[in-house]
């Protein structure tokens, strides 16, 4: 049934519904929140990759890993996970193991 109030002389305005509105954007920050958290648990695992393998302390390992993202032109997080896969497969593509190499090189 169709509601007219809102047309009547001196009627207050029925309030809109903004749930769906609402639930919606609630949903997109709480994936948005999810991938941030997996993005950071990569970085952190990452990070601890090169502290172990480049004996370095976390502030250098941090560098490292966004050096060789910049330099590589591949996500930050991206980098991360690889160099994730490579602690535990032994396998690591070319460019990210050759920057490496050379920075934890130019770094020891």
């Amino acid at each position: 049934m169709e509601s007219h109030a809102n047309e009547l002389p001196g009627a207050v305005p029925e309030p809109e519904n903004h749930a769906d509105d609402q639930v919606n954007e609630l949903r997109s920050k709480v994936a948005q929140l999810e991938k941030a958290m997996d993005s950071h648990a990569a970085i952190d695992q990452e990070i601890g990759v090169i502290v172990a393998v480049g004996r370095l302390t976390l502030g250098q390992a941090w560098d490292l890993l966004r050096e060789t993202s910049m330099s590589t032109n591949i996500k930050l997080r991206h980098v991360a996970e690889l160099v994730v896969t490579w602690g535990v497969t032994g396998k690591l593509a070319s460019d990210i193991r050759e920057e490496l190499a050379s920075r934890l090189n130019g770094s020891t």
